[in-house]
């Protein structure tokens, strides 16, 4: 069976297995890191360790679900809607970490070191996936 076409139900999840093993990495790592954080550097540790992790998760779902919805509604709108989405994803992003450091919080570096991690373990993961994944195929219509 193929895959639903731009439109047809079933679309947008179609489109999504490729965040599946990067969210269980990423669990699998906030299972360890946490609890580790907590127990070398305290409640607030854990709890930058905890954020980190939340923020590059959240991150990459909010790109991954709006890619998979551009391309179940019109494959065209991929690449604005990428763009408008990574624009808004760094904004919002650059103001919360300004934010956040504006307080002194004492769990920013925890969080900072969390999120270089959570990043390359998302990353690693994605890429061991996509290496992993059979190719699409395109058959050419004789004329």
């Amino acid at each position: 069976m193929s895959e639903p076409r731009a439109g047809e139900p079933g679309a947008i999840r179609s489109r999504l297995p490729h965040l599946r093993l990067p969210l269980l990495a990423c669990g699998v790592l906030a299972l360890i890191g946490v609890p580790t954080a907590a127990v070398l550097r305290g409640g607030t540790g854990a709890a930058g360790v905890a954020a980190g992790i939340a923020l590059v998760v959240a991150s990459y779902l909010v790109s991954g679900l709006s890619v998979a919805w551009a391309d179940a509604v019109h494959p065209r709108m991929i690449m604005s809607v990428g763009l408008v989405t990574y624009a808004t994803k760094i904004v919002v992003l650059g103001l919360t970490m300004a934010a956040v450091a504006a307080t002194g919080w004492p769990g920013l570096p925890d969080m900072g070191a969390a999120i270089i991690i959570a990043v390359v373990v998302w990353t690693g993961t994605h890429l061991a996936w996509a290496l992993r994944s059979p190719l699409p195929t395109f058959q050419r219509r004789e004329q």
